[in-house]
């Protein structure tokens, strides 16, 4: 080879010590790929078909969750003397779903309510509880209606780790401390609401506590008003052992007893009623026909204000004169934003319904419902759903109040409004401090 043949083939294959850097590059790559396969052939001796064989299969989906839809159940009275308690509820949570559908669901799933009818008795929901959760496979449970009826509703979600949201109850079976991990009020309690009641009474009405009386249904519902009056009785120093307390039985309008009890208390001037709208129609108007004297009556919103103001209507304009229902939503006529959606979707949705309370409480719930499974994300399960509610921090869904919840708090709201009815049966708010 001549020199001039040897530069042209230097030219070719670089430099000396190029040559040796691109020979010592190229055995790196070899090694650390044998090493590489090596490692890959000692996890996988099958070859490439073990690691699809072996992968984690896809997380099952919980009861009543789908890739389309996720399905809640509702155990509440759709026949009996309560059963406008329980279409409010289902109304009020479907206006809600009704709106997230709309919007193409959460997290591209639908939301359903299969509501079953408990007849408002403690017997029947244990069984319809149980056809819900272990036969129809509902997710969670919302909207429940009553408190003797939670008191066998509570142990069982708690049993089943199943959720139980936004019951139309405020008895305390639902407000544990600590609270029980799957179950969430949205609504403050009865005592909340009749404690309310008395301070208007007392400090407003300037009535003495002597004159105050309660009217209540025989169980839990009645108990955890009643404790409410006595504990506002208690904190301005009066002897709550002294106050007339009447009763009636569930699912009863039985009221004679204790309008014969009234009749004889002279000095009584206003009643705290935790009654259901049955048997406060009936009380109200065989009151006023006994009494000489006029006299204030109270009750809590489970009573259920829309059904309350028909019978009294029906009965004559003078027996809807001083009546009044604490609230914990605001009046359905606000013009809250939220309350506004509400009547717009009442009116496309539940053709027939006119705005009430208990719609609109139903509706609440729903809401919340809905702001948690957003945030519990597309993989969606029980645990997950709780841990959303409970980071739920001063929410603002736009009907006056905020809400809040967390791992020590399942109630989110402590707001109670004052509302009068008024001789057309709409109501007015009322100023209760």
């Amino acid at each position: 080879m001549t020199d001039h043949e040897k530069a042209a083939f230097a030219r070719k294959i670089g430099r000396p010590g190029q040559v040796k850097l691109l020979l010592v590059a190229a055995l790196g790559v070899a090694i650390l790929g044998a090493i590489a396969g090596l490692a890959y052939f000692r996890a996988h001796p099958a070859g490439p078909e073990a690691v699809a064989a072996t992968a984690a299969p896809p997380r099952p989906l919980p009861n009543g969750v789908t890739a389309a839809d996720i399905t809640f159940g509702m155990a509440s009275p759709f026949t009996g003397a309560t059963k406008e308690l329980g279409r409010g509820m289902k109304t009020g949570v479907e206006l809600a779903f009704a709106e997230a559908n709309a919007a193409g669901g959460v997290h591209g799933r639908q939301l359903r309510l299969l509501a079953l009818d408990d007849g408002y008795e403690p017997e029947r929901t244990r069984s319809v509880m149980k056809e819900l959760v272990e036969q129809r496979k509902v997710f969670g449970i919302v909207g429940n209606v009553g408190s003797i009826t939670a008191a066998v509703s509570v142990p069982y979600v708690g049993e089943k780790k199943v959720l139980f949201l936004g019951a139309l109850s405020g008895a305390p079976v639902l407000r544990k401390t600590p609270p029980d991990r799957y179950v969430f009020n949205f609504r403050p309690s009865y005592a909340e609401e009749t404690a309310a009641a008395v301070r208007y009474l007392t400090e407003v009405r300037r009535l003495p506590p002597s004159a105050i009386a309660v009217f209540r249904q025989d169980d839990d519902f009645g108990a955890a008003g009643l404790a409410g009056v006595e504990q506002q009785l208690r904190r301005i120093g009066a002897d709550p052992s002294r106050l007339l307390v009447m009763t009636y039985r569930r699912n009863s309008g039985e009221v004679a007893k204790a309008v014969e009890q009234l009749a004889r208390a002279a000095e009584v001037r206003a009643v705290v009623m935790v009654a259901t709208y049955t048997a406060a129609a009936e009380f109200i108007e065989k009151a006023r026909d006994a009494a000489d004297r006029p006299i204030a009556f109270t009750n809590v919103s489970a009573v259920d204000s829309n059904a309350l103001a028909d019978q009294l209507l029906q009965a004559g304009g003078r027996y809807t004169e001083d009546v009044v229902v604490t609230q914990i939503v605001p009046l359905p006529t606000s013009r809250a934003t939220a309350v506004a959606r509400y009547r717009q979707l009442l009116e496309t949705n539940a053709l027939g319904d006119r705005p009430g309370f208990l719609t609109l409480e139903g509706f609440v719930v729903g809401e919340i419902l809905v702001e948690a499974l957003r945030r519990a994300g597309p993989e969606l399960d029980t645990e997950r759903l709780v841990a959303a509610l409970e980071g739920i921090r001063d929410l603002d869904l736009g009907f006056g109040t905020r809400i809040a919840f967390g791992p020590g708090e399942h109630q989110g709201s402590h707001k109670v409004w004052g509302t009068t009815l008024q001789p057309d049966g709409s109501y007015a708010p009322l100023d209760l401090e």
